[in-house]
């Protein structure tokens, strides 16, 4: 049982919560409302590394990775592959397929991969290493097998794209609009395809001018979800607030690598080298590299820059949800998933429970 402030649906309520491996009984007591807040656990759709491993070296990176997350309130996950040789995704995805199985105790629970690449356009590589591939479905159909693959990234422009879509999505697969250097036009195209998000917004596509709107100006005027990197580096706070008025359920992700709770210094992100410094993840040209955040400081920086904790919540927990359609996590009610972050006065976890499971401090 946990007393407090309990952020459901429908509002606060001051009162006691009841679970097991699922949300038991919500009841209300005005006693308790001096109490913390509990929130529902982070659903995090795009996380490459942290605790100094990287999900493509494979072995126990996945569990690892999950655990150190799990501890700053993240509850469910998916792990996200970068652009690389096909055998190197193929090994990092016969890794993963045992921790998605089977979460591992102490871990936030693996609901399956994130595909950020290779299916993406050379001109738009941000911090993946250039060995970009044409999509080829029974490619992904054979990762698919190995792992269950629920998002992937691609590049609309690139010939062949526009038409698999389609197929993807009858996979079940949420495929997302990044790492392109597309028109405002392939976007528009591609979500009329099927095409149902954004990988981390503003980061890695054609930019919004108003002449040229790009990949960024559609998923502006068109879409219903997207992803963004609340770290106040990656997108400036006015360009936060301008996404959160255009895109009704804008989601927070960490893209966080091999640096996340770790101390300044060289890193792992697949195959390239990246290096911590002051907070931020750079390549060696300097160009940002992903991040070190992490789930409960992107709440704090979004409740920073002027969200209410409810809205905050909602965008990294319900709305990621609902996104890849997992009704029974990101929110608290009856018969959902016992995933619970405990916060303090200052917004830090103090309690993290995923799935019943309280995971160590």
């Amino acid at each position: 049982m946990l007393t407090g402030r309990i952020l459901t649906p429908d509002g606060w309520i001051a009162g006691r919560l009841t679970f097991g491996e699922r949300i038991g009984a919500i009841e209300a007591d005005t006693a308790c409302a001096g109490g913390p807040l509990i929130l529902p656990g982070f659903v995090d759709l795009h996380v490459h590394g942290a605790a100094g491993v990287d999900i493509m070296q494979g072995g126990s990176a996945g569990a690892t990775v999950a655990r150190a997350h799990a501890r700053h309130g993240t509850t469910s996950m998916l792990g996200t592959t970068m652009t690389a040789h096909p055998a190197a995704i193929r090994r990092a995805l016969e890794s993963l397929g045992p921790v998605i199985a089977t979460r591992p105790a102490g871990a936030a629970r693996m609901l399956g991969v994130h595909l950020e690449g290779p299916f993406i356009s050379p001109h738009k590589l941000g911090a993946q290493p250039p060995e970009t591939l044409p999509a080829s479905l029974d490619l992904i159909r054979a990762w698919h097998a190995l792992a269950p693959v629920r998002a992937l990234t691609l590049a609309p422009e690139i010939p062949g794209h526009l038409e698999l879509i389609p197929q993807l999505a009858a996979l079940g697969i949420r495929v997302q609009l990044g790492h392109s250097a597309g028109t405002y036009a392939d976007g528009v195209a591609a979500l009329a395809a099927g095409a149902a998000g954004f990988t981390h917004l503003f980061n890695g596509m054609s930019g919004f001018a108003h002449r040229a709107p790009g990949i960024a100006g559609a998923a502006l005027a068109h879409a219903e979800y997207a992803e963004i990197i609340p770290d106040l580096e990656h997108v400036a706070p006015g360009a936060i607030h301008a996404a959160l008025r255009a895109i009704p359920k804008l989601y927070g992700v960490t893209d966080a690598t091999a640096a996340t709770g770790m101390p300044d210094g060289e890193y792992a992100l697949g195959s390239q080298r990246v290096y911590k410094c002051v907070g931020c993840v750079r390549l060696a040209t300097g160009s940002l590299a992903g991040s070190a955040l992490t789930m409960d400081q992107a709440l704090r920086n979004l409740v920073a820059i002027g969200l209410d904790v409810a809205d905050a919540s909602r965008r990294l927990s319900e709305y990621p949800a609902d996104y890849l359609g997992e009704p029974a996590r990101g929110r608290i009610v009856p018969g959902a998933w016992a995933d619970l972050v405990v916060l303090d006065a200052d917004l830090r976890p103090v309690t993290v429970v995923v799935e019943g499971e309280a995971i160590p401090r």
